[in-house]
């Protein structure tokens, strides 16, 4: 049943035009009242025909593309690949098939990241995007899988790139997953055939899908080589940041003074993490080896040179563009999962005998 206005009213105990005012913006109300009618619109799902108003099916021009942080080469990367695709880059300057992409920042907050879902369903967008790894909290897979369902049914395009599907939801069109797991395990594997033992890992916020499938991987590949040293002593958590890279590698020479390796939960934390062995007076890789992870523009170029795990991330987002114009048939089974490539650069080497 279609909630109208009216409904909105009705339950902030305002009139119609008061909930009007609010919703567009344009007309002062009390901030009691405005909190009132939001509440009522966020617990009623109302959606505003908006651009759409006299097509109450239709969608808009409109594509969302939600990044966990846009100044993150990981996200920035994905994020200009899918607009590239959805924008048309070889624009004649009018507008044909193309849609207006609009890159929404979350900052990696769950609140945001529904609130921006909610003004894109307000705007019957033609599709979301939604890039990187998901938070691992029922509350708010709940909430996400109920709001994509009815983008769904409203006719909007969702495609989920670099996160894996949602749990009981059929109605996403595609999830290009990326293959961290596997990822995870080629890097240790490779570790491990160069003879390295005590490998200390430094995984991003716990909380997160693209966290634990990588630190799943590194941790198998341990099992395999029958390494059953406590590992929860050897892994710290933290932010994908370099900071967090040099604090928790400073920790972990102080856990494990004999430590040979260190694995980053990416290659912006791989730097952190040199920085530290650095000032501690540890060359790379001759005393302590370091990798990364997403193989970032950077990495190549560092002295030495990163050992990483590459992921095609301007390909997924691209691919993901497509998808969201509908340009691409969705895989089967609506799920494609994206390689991890091991790239073995100069930043490691065996450990000294």
């Amino acid at each position: 049943m279609t909630v109208t206005l009216a409904d909105v009213a009705a339950r902030a105990r305002v009139s119609p035009a008061t909930v009007s005012r609010v919703l567009n913006g344009n007309y002062p109300v009390a901030a009691s009242t405005r909190e009132r009618v939001l509440r009522a619109v966020d617990e009623l799902d109302y959606v505003l025909n908006g651009p759409a108003s006299s097509l109450a099916a239709a969608t808009s021009d409109l594509v969302g593309i939600l990044v966990n942080d846009i100044a993150d080469p990981f996200f920035a990367i994905m994020a200009g690949a899918a607009q590239g695709e959805i924008g048309g880059q070889e624009g004649t300057g009018r507008a044909g098939g193309e849609k207006l992409a609009v890159v929404c920042n979350t900052g990696g907050s769950p609140d945001r990241e529904l609130t921006y879902l909610t003004l894109l369903q307000r705007q019957r967008a033609a599709a979301v995007v939604l890039t990187g790894g998901a938070l691992e909290d029922p509350a708010h897979i709940a909430a996400m899988s109920a709001k994509l369902t009815k983008m769904a049914d409203a006719g909007t395009r969702i495609v989920l790139c670099g996160r894996p599907p949602m749990p009981d939801n059929d109605a996403l069109l595609v999830a290009l997953a990326f293959d961290n797991r596997g990822g995870g395990r080629k890097l240790t594997e490779h570790l491990l055939a160069l003879g390295h033992r005590r490998i200390g890992y430094v995984a991003g916020p716990a909380e997160r899908t693209t966290t634990r499938h990588r630190l799943e991987g590194h941790r198998a590949a341990l099992r395999a080589a029958g390494i059953d040293e406590d590992q929860d002593r050897m892994t710290l958590h933290g932010p994908y940041a370099r900071r967090s890279g040099y604090d928790s590698t400073l920790e972990l020479l102080r856990r494990a003074p004999g430590l040979t390796a260190v694995v980053a939960a990416n290659d912006t934390v791989a730097l952190g993490a040199c920085a530290a062995l650095r000032d501690q007076g540890l060359r790379i890789p001759q005393d302590v080896s370091v990798a990364g992870f997403d193989d970032l523009p950077f990495s190549v170029d560092v002295v030495p040179a990163l050992t990483t795990v590459r992921l095609p991330l301007a390909e997924a987002g691209a691919r993901a563009g497509r998808l969201a114009m509908g340009r691409e048939e969705a895989p089967p089974g609506g799920i494609a999962t994206v390689e991890a490539e091991l790239l073995v650069r100069a930043s490691t080497a065996p450990p000294r005998g």
